[in-house]
């Protein structure tokens, strides 16, 4: 008999969804998960639990599809992509190094992001700066690393950015973040081209501020921008955004060039058997297609486009492995049901996205094979906080217990960039692996590493 709190689409699997999982992620002759021939058991006994893991296979196959994907579409109306990659998904040094092999820019928004990126090994060129609000300091690295673009993204930022560059006696190529009115179908929190929000500038205010921009000799204006919000599963909110800023576009061109047109990111995955993205091939042709229409209508040359993916690329390819501490049974008197509460030695400070947005994940037994049937669960983490919610819904054998591996997929985007030290906890290795061979991207922390920062603890605690 289903149990009454089971939504609907949660359905009992024989084998991992390969829609949610990363490519590499099978069980076993002895029924244990692994991941790029590796069992999920051997990287914890070698690296710990919690544990980030990414299927570098996996990445890189996604780094192709979806640079194949947008040129293939940009091309067959007679223009070109650049693709900048949303380093806030996932970053690493290692991670910018297999981006930037695969012929991508990438997207940072920090002097934070900017160092990591840098460091490992990026040029300016391959270096797009975001932000709504970059500090002088900011500002000032971009332009002396020779980043391809800053973006503006309010009034400010025109005399800000150009005083920086004429102190370098350079000329800095700038975008303008528009604010275009779309709301994408997605969270709240997600949306960022909404009317009331913190990014970009209103669409009234964008020809006289380009104007502006065009005054000055130290920027050189590349065109505008967009994002519409994030975990999009349809092309209908960019072909919108699209529209609206190409009739700024083609205004925009009676007083000179307007050679780019970004769309930015917010390609969705699927967490859940729920959730239903349509494919990165069919997005971009769709897009791309309706820009090339509205061209046409406009009596304009098709723009270079530019695109930001992030999550599409690194969300699937990675999963984060848990260990069980307790079960409880908990009944609920109302509902007539039992849920078992399954705690894991991680939680809200390793993925703060179920806290924050209400998201939804699914798991796995990692270590071993089950054949009892499944029950109803919700994995929780080890935090002070009732909302430290891993899984909301999810299915486990009815012996799942104490010491048992979890695994939870598409963890690889926004899990360890939001990552915390809450009730000092500290953060998980990150490893990658491939063709039977792992190796540490990041090292986990230990409590050593957060007192070292406590200055009380570094004098002894003397007064």
């Amino acid at each position: 008999m289903k149990n009454p709190l089971q939504p609907d689409w949660l359905v009992a699997q024989k084998d991992l969804d390969a829609k949610i999982w990363s490519k590499t992620a099978r069980r076993n002759k002895a029924g244990a998960l692994e991941v790029g021939s590796v069992p999920v058991a051997e990287l914890v006994r070698k690296f710990g639990s919690p544990l980030y893991v990414v299927d570098e296979e996996d990445f890189g196959l996604r780094l192709t599809a979806v640079k194949k994907a947008f040129a293939e579409a940009a091309s067959k109306h007679g223009t070109q992509v650049k693709l900048y990659y949303a380093s806030k998904a996932l970053l690493t040094t290692e991670v910018i190094r297999w981006v930037i092999d695969a012929g991508y820019a990438v997207d940072v928004s920090t002097g934070g992001e900017l160092a990591v990126t840098l460091a490992a090994g990026a040029t300016g060129e391959q270096i797009g700066l975001h932000g709504n609000n970059k500090s002088l300091v900011e500002i000032g690295r971009a332009v002396s690393a020779d980043v391809s673009t800053i973006v503006i993204d309010s009034e400010i930022e025109i005399e800000r950015i150009a005083s920086v560059a004429g102190a370098q006696d350079k000329v800095q190529p700038v975008r303008l973040r528009v604010n275009t009115g779309v709301h994408a179908h997605t969270h709240e929190y997600l949306a960022t081209a909404s009317e009331d929000q913190k990014f970009g500038v209103p669409i009234i205010e964008v020809e006289s501020l380009v104007a502006k921009i065009r005054e000055h000799n130290h920027l050189k204006f590349l065109g505008l921008h967009a994002h519409i919000g994030s975990q999009i599963f349809s092309p209908d909110g960019f072909v919108e955004s699209a529209n609206r800023l190409l009739e700024l576009h083609a205004r925009l061109l009676s007083d000179g060039d307007v050679p780019e047109l970004n769309l930015g990111g917010g390609f969705g995955i699927a967490y859940t058997q729920a959730d239903k993205p349509l494919a990165i091939k069919e997005m971009a042709e769709r897009i791309v297609s309706a820009v090339a229409a509205k061209c046409q209508a406009l009596q304009i040359a098709i723009p270079k486009l530019a695109f930001e993916p992030g999550r599409v690329i690194a969300g699937p390819a990675g999963m984060t492995v848990y260990t069980v501490g307790t079960t409880k049974q908990v009944k609920l008197e109302e509902a007539g049901a039992n849920r078992l509460y399954v705690s894991v030695d991680g939680g809200m400070s390793d993925n703060a996205r179920p806290a924050l947005y209400e998201a939804e994940y699914s798991v796995a037994l990692a270590s071993r094979n089950s054949d009892k049937s499944q029950q109803l669960v919700r994995i929780v983490g080890k935090h002070c906080e009732s909302g430290d919610i891993v899984v909301r819904h999810g299915l486990l054998p009815q012996d799942v217990g104490v010491n048992d591996l979890l695994a939870v997929p598409a963890t690889g985007a926004y899990c360890f960039s939001l990552s915390s030290n809450y009730n000092f906890v500290p953060r998980p290795a990150m490893v990658a692996v491939k063709s039977g061979e792992a190796r540490l991207l990041v090292r986990a922390e230990t409590e050593q590493d957060l007192l070292a920062r406590d200055t009380g603890y570094e004098s002894g605690g003397e007064r």
